[in-house]
C-alpha cells in the first residue's frame, strides 16, 4: 500500500504547498482511492508534482463536512468522472464555526455540487463495506478525551445554531496483504473514541492509524495539555503505529512525540508512505 499525501498545514518539500486542510492519495492492491480533497485546488497542483493521476482514482471518500476536506471537490469533479464519493448525508448540512471574536463564520461545503453531480455521491451509512479490502464507518460514540476545540464548531437548524454532533464524520479502513490501516480526517469524535469503537466492531486493532487528530491548541492552555498527555498515554498502550498531520497541531504532536518517540510521526504535503 502505497499513501501519498497531497494536502496538508506544512510541506515537506519547498516546491510543495501546504494550506490548512487534508488530502491523501492511497494506492492499493485494487484501488486507487482520493481520501478528502483539502480545502482548494492545490491537492491537484501537488498531485502532479507526485505524479499521481487523479482521473484515475476509483474511490473517494469524503470524512466530514467541512471546507478545509471537501474544498476541492468541484476540482475533483472536473477531473474525475468517475469515481464514486462516498460521504454522510449530513456531510452537506450547514455547518459553521465561532471566531474569538464571536464571529461565526460558514465552514460547510458547497451544496451547488449535490444539484450538479447528485450522481456521484454515494450516501454512507454508520457501517459500509465496500468491498473485502475497504470499509467505512461512523456513529460512533463516547466523550473520553473529547477534543476542547469542539466547542467552537456548530451546525445550523432553521435560524438557531447547536453544538455539532459530528455524526457527518465517517473513517475509512483499508486490509492489505494481512494489515490494517485506519485512516480518520479530523477525528472530531475523538480519537480515543474512535479507537475504541474500532476494538469493539473489529477484531483487535489496526495496525497503523493516520489523520489529524483535532489536538491544535494554545500552549498556555493547562487542561488542554493535560488532555494531550493523557491521550498520548493511551495510544502508547495501543501499540499501533501513528502518522499524525493538519489538526492535531504541531505543539500537540510535540507532546505526543515526546510521550509516544518512534510510535508517532508528522507527515506533511510531499509525504509518501509505503505500509
Amino acid at each position: 500500500m502505497q499513501i501519498k499525501v497531497l494536502a496538508e498545514n506544512t510541506s515537506a518539500f519547498e516546491n510543495f504547498g501546504s494550506e490548512h486542510g487534508l488530502s491523501l492519495y492511497i494506492e492499493t492492491n485494487n484501488h486507487k482511492i482520493l481520501f478528502d480533497t483539502g480545502a482548494s485546488s492545490l491537492f491537484a497542483e501537488n498531485a502532479g508534482k507526485m505524479n499521481v493521476d487523479l482521473s484515475g482514482v476509483d474511490v473517494a471518500v469524503l470524512s466530514h463536512g467541512h471546507f478545509d476536506h471537501g474544498g476541492g471537490l468541484k476540482v475533483f469533479t472536473d477531473i474525475n468522472s468517475k469515481a464514486k464519493i462516498f460521504c454522510r448525508r449530513s456531510a452537506f448540512e450547514n455547518h459553521y464555526a465561532k471566531r474569538p471574536n464571536g464571529d461565526i463564520d460558514y465552514i460547510g461545503l458547497d451544496g451547488t455540487l449535490l444539484e450538479t453531480n447528485s450522481n456521484r455521491f454515494a450516501f454512507c451509512g454508520e457501517q459500509l463495506i465496500i468491498d473485502k479490502e475497504l470499509e467505512l464507518f461512523s456513529g460512533v460514540k463516547g466523550d473520553r478525551l473529547y477534543p476542547p476545540g469542539n466547542s467552537n464548531l456548530l451546525i445550523q437548524a432553521g435560524d438557531s445554531f447547536f453544538a455539532d454532533d459530528f455524526s457527518h464524520e465517517q473513517n475509512l479502513i483499508i486490509r492489505e496483504n494481512g494489515k490494517s490501516v485506519l485512516i480518520v480526517g479530523c477525528a472530531h469524535r475523538g480519537i480515543v473514541n474512535i479507537i475504541e469503537h474500532y476494538r469493539t466492531s473489529e477484531v483487535g486493532l489496526p495496525d497503523y492509524i493516520i489523520g489529524g487528530f483535532h489536538l491544535k491548541y494554545n500552549g498556555n492552555n493547562d487542561d488542554n495539555r493535560d488532555i494531550i498527555s493523557q491521550i498520548g498515554r493511551y495510544l502508547s498502550d495501543t501499540q499501533v503505529r501513528y502518522y499524525t498531520c493538519h489538526c492535531t497541531g504541531i505543539e500537540a504532536f510535540d507532546r505526543l512525540k515526546t510521550i509516544m518517540g518512534d510510535q508517532i510521526d508528522y507527515i506533511s504535503a510531499g509525504s509518501q508512505l509505503e505500509i
